[in-house]
């Protein structure tokens, strides 16, 4: 079998056509050209087998809880909760948006959901407050890449289910890169608040109202800690632990908080179901092209090539993470992680590297590469919401896509900080 199919894939890619068509266009057409139209067949049934699976369940399950908890008016009190703690300190605001994406991230696993929620509610405060739209817009793609590293995570589940890895492990793997994003985020802005002098975004809460904050975002804040308890505690399985996500955020929202009526859920349904359809339908496109990459041999191809420039370990990690880096400048996470999943992720696990390790190396370049210029999603959304030029976000995006790239190259060579939680709780 040829690799035209490859070529035709880039093709269709660079010439704007959606991924999930490239994708199912470029092995039919070219199992059409090599005259080989007998597995027609097959790419239709790995389309379908590539759906039809439990573990991917999760994924409607964790949409509908994030569209809910933000319909329901959730995100807010996660704000306030935020701005109550770290509000008073210079460049606070920008802070609290880093703070709000580490928080909300345990709601959504989604860095285009944490953009477009977070930065309706801060790129207009952020202006008002003395900073440029270009800058508050930066912040919030920045952090919003912290939303698929922290689980639940949507590129985590994409990964265990294309790679046959632990979800819960992987999730666990997760904690402490996002954890260190958050935090190497919050220094740089530290740093540039006062090198630049943005202001003090409020007074010094007082532990009373710090408490009043707490008590009203305390029914979101417990989302993450019921799902991850619940998965790492052996009470439920990650598919199931989305649909508990998913039934908690409806009371919450519905029966508890009474932010969010009966009659209001039929959009937010329909709005899901249409986002899981995608997502699903990627999936079965992106399995399918696996398929076709395995058939072909194109995995060992590029094996061979990568082990011809060095056989050292070290080395072929650093060409891994400038690859990962610069597919993630014009691929999406999802599609990048279904693709080169099965042609890289063997070659590096037969090295020695962690079946766990690689996962979350692969995962927070992609994810990172979501705000990386010029084919971000996140920077799109971010313009998107506050009107400012993609090249303006670009230029500010610079110091916090450097911390970024930091953390990555930290997890690469020093696999214990990804590892360490995953062995302490058995899945590793």
């Amino acid at each position: 079998m040829s690799l035209s199919y490859f070529w035709i894939f880039v093709f269709l890619l660079a010439a704007g056509m959606p991924v999930v068509f490239a994708l199912l266009i470029g092995p039919g057409l070219s199992l059409t050209i090599d005259g080989e139209q007998v597995f027609h067949k097959a790419l239709l049934s790995r389309l379908y087998n590539g759906m039809d699976s439990f573990p991917l369940m999760a994924l409607p399950f964790f949409v509908l809880a994030g569209q809910i908890m933000n319909s329901g008016g959730i995100t807010r009190s996660i704000v306030d909760f935020s701005q109550s703690m770290i509000g008073h300190v210079r460049g606070g605001l920008a802070q609290v948006n880093i703070c709000s994406s580490l928080l909300f991230a345990g709601l959504s696993g989604s860095a285009v959901a944490d953009a477009s929620a977070l930065g309706k509610i801060f790129i207009p405060a952020m202006h008002q407050n003395g900073y440029s739209r270009s800058f508050a817009a930066a912040i919030t793609a920045a952090s919003s890449v912290i939303g698929p590293i922290i689980p639940p995570s949507g590129i985590m589940i994409l990964y265990a289910f294309i790679m046959n890895v632990s979800v819960a492990g992987l999730f666990a793997a997760g904690l402490v890169p996002g954890l260190m994003i958050a935090a190497g985020l919050m220094l740089m802005t530290n740093y540039l608040a006062r090198k630049r002098g943005y202001p003090v975004a409020n007074r010094r809460a007082t532990w009373p109202e710090r408490g009043a904050a707490f008590k009203t975002s305390l029914p979101a804040l417990l989302t993450p800690v019921i799902l991850l308890g619940g998965i790492f505690g052996g009470v439920f399985t990650p598919t199931e632990a989305a649909a508990v996500a998913a039934a908690y955020a409806l009371i919450i929202t519905v029966f508890v908080l009474r932010t969010l009526k009966l009659r209001e859920l039929f959009p937010v349904f329909v709005s899901s179901a249409a986002q899981s359809g995608i997502i699903l339908l990627l999936v079965g496109a992106s399995v399918t092209f696996a398929w076709i990459i395995t058939v072909s041999g194109l995995a060992g191809t590029v094996a061979d090539g990568m082990l011809g420039i060095s056989d050292n370990i070290l080395v072929l990690l650093l060409l891994l993470n400038i690859f990962l880096l610069l597919i993630g400048m014009f691929l999406d996470a999802g599609p990048a992680v279904l693709v080169l999943g099965p042609v890289l992720g063997p070659m590096f696990i037969d090295l020695g590297v962690h079946p766990l390790h690689f996962a979350i190396v692969m995962c927070v370049n992609v994810t990172v590469g979501l705000a990386t210029p010029p084919m971000g999603l996140v920077l799109f959304v971010s313009a998107n919401v506050s009107g400012e030029k993609l090249e303006k976000i670009a230029w500010q995006m610079l110091p916090f896509l450097a911390v970024e790239i930091l953390v990555i190259f930290l997890i690469t060579y020093f696999p214990e900080i990804s590892l360490a939680l995953p062995r302490l709780l058995g899945f590793a």
